[in-house]
C-alpha cells in the first residue's frame, strides 16, 4: 500500500459533514461539484486541486463527477441527508455518504 500524498492528507484532515442547508451558497453560485458514492472523495478532490485533466475528464464522461443540478438540489433539500464536503478553491466538492452493506 502506498503512503497518501501530502495533499491527500490535507485535504481529508479538511473534509467534514455538513448539512444541504449550509451548502445552498456554493450551489447558487454554481461552485458545487457532485461527486458519486461509489468515488473516493478526497481522491477525487485532490485531483481537482491538481488541475489533472484526464482523471476529472474521465470522472464527469461517466458522470462520476458532475456539477449540482436543480433536481438534485431538490431532493438533498427534501430529503436533508448527511453530506461530506471539501474545498478545492473555487469548488466544494460534495459526496452523500452511504452505509456500508451489511452482510
Amino acid at each position: 500500500m502506498t503512503q497518501p500524498s501530502t495533499l491527500y492528507a490535507k485535504l481529508l484532515g479538511e473534509t467534514a459533514a455538513i448539512s444541504w442547508i449550509e451548502l445552498q451558497p456554493f450551489f447558487a453560485r454554481g461552485a458545487l461539484l457532485w461527486v458519486d458514492a461509489h468515488q473516493d472523495l478526497i481522491a477525487v478532490a485532490e485531483a481537482v486541486a491538481e488541475n489533472d485533466q484526464q482523471r476529472v475528464a474521465a470522472w464527469l464522461a461517466a458522470g462520476q463527477l458532475s456539477k449540482v443540478e436543480a433536481p438534485l438540489a431538490e431532493d438533498l433539500l427534501a430529503r436533508d441527508p448527511t453530506l461530506w464536503a471539501v474545498v478545492v478553491s473555487p469548488w466544494v466538492l460534495v459526496q452523500e455518504r452511504v452505509a456500508p452493506a451489511l452482510h
